[in-house]
């Protein structure tokens, strides 16, 4: 009876884990194989040049910078993003004036501020960078009309200064997805008994100590998930779009905003070197498998469950 269940198991999966091995697993095996090679992009013929391309990555100034960014982009914004989406949601859920009859209760029009967060999800990131792109414009953008209207007159050149280019990207990548989180994380704050809140205010207790004592804990497993998705969208096609877009050179000014994705694109696509952007594909794999495992093994604790 057991051989026939495990089986039957194995009959299911059979064919989704060859999928798997075929879509996922045997493209990062060619990569590695490719970062031992010369290969153009272009041309099938190659020769094997052995650690070569390593050597060179490691002596390589700009790798090691928009390395830098990246490393940046990963801690930054999950810690940015997920901040504003715990404190936004856990407004419209709970920080709203007591009612009569309800000891807690959302701020009222809630569910028109969530479909508001919400709405960048809705676009893509190519608008939603070209947007800002026009916004930052130093002479006719938003940003600085209102800046003017209000009467400043030093009026910064936002993604043509190297100090600010890379946190005008990030601040573009913050708007865009804490929307998200902000309705996932309210999701979850719905499904929390109001009874816990309850007790916690007739004991005393005030909104900071029922988020941090009853909130978090309780939705603590979303939150890691939301850490590592958002870091694997800093390290991928997000940030790449929004620089690749925004920026000046794509990349600039000089290289301020360089990150790995958009690195990895200019050698295969641009240089012509795409055993060398496999190489670098390989670091960028390594610094998100690292992230991932951090994240995991920090955010780990005693489950909760209600």
């Amino acid at each position: 009876m057991q051989h026939g269940k495990y089986r039957f198991i194995v009959g299911f999966l059979v064919v989704p884990l060859a999928l798997y091995a075929l879509f996922v697993i045997w493209p990062f095996i060619q990569a590695i194989y490719y970062s031992f090679t010369d290969w153009t992009g272009l041309s099938p013929e190659f020769s094997v040049v052995g650690f070569k391309n390593y050597s060179k990555m490691f002596h390589d100034g700009i790798f090691w910078k928009s390395l830098q960014h990246s490393i940046l982009f990963v801690v930054l914004l999950p810690l940015v993003t997920l901040t504003l989406a715990l404190f936004f949601s856990f407004m419209l859920n709970v920080g709203g004036r007591r009612r009569k009859g309800a000891a807690i209760s959302g701020v009222r029009g809630s569910g028109f501020y969530k479909v508001a967060y919400f709405f960048p999800q809705v676009l893509s990131i190519s608008i939603v960078a070209l947007l800002f792109q026009f916004a930052y414009n130093p002479r006719q953008g938003a940003i600085n009309g209102l800046l003017k209207a209000v009467g400043s007159s030093n009026l910064p050149d936002w993604l043509g200064d190297p100090n600010l280019a890379l946190w005008c990207v990030m601040g573009v990548l913050v708007w865009s997805t804490v929307g998200f989180f902000v309705v996932l994380f309210s999701a979850g704050m719905a499904s929390i008994p109001k009874d816990f809140y309850e007790a916690a205010l007739l004991d005393g207790a005030g909104r900071a100590t029922t988020f941090f004592r009853i909130t978090l804990p309780l939705l603590w497993d979303t939150v890691q998930s939301g850490w590592v998705y958002m870091g694997i969208l800093a390290l991928g096609a997000e940030a790449f779009a929004t620089v690749q877009i925004m920026t000046v050179g794509p990349g600039g000014p000089a290289d301020s905003t360089t990150v790995l994705p958009l690195y990895v694109y200019q050698k295969a696509f641009r240089d012509g070197q795409a055993g060398y952007a496999t190489t670098i594909g390989v670091a960028l794999l390594i610094v998100t498998l690292l992230f991932a495992a951090v994240v995991m093994r920090l955010g780990r604790r005693e489950r909760l469950e209600f």
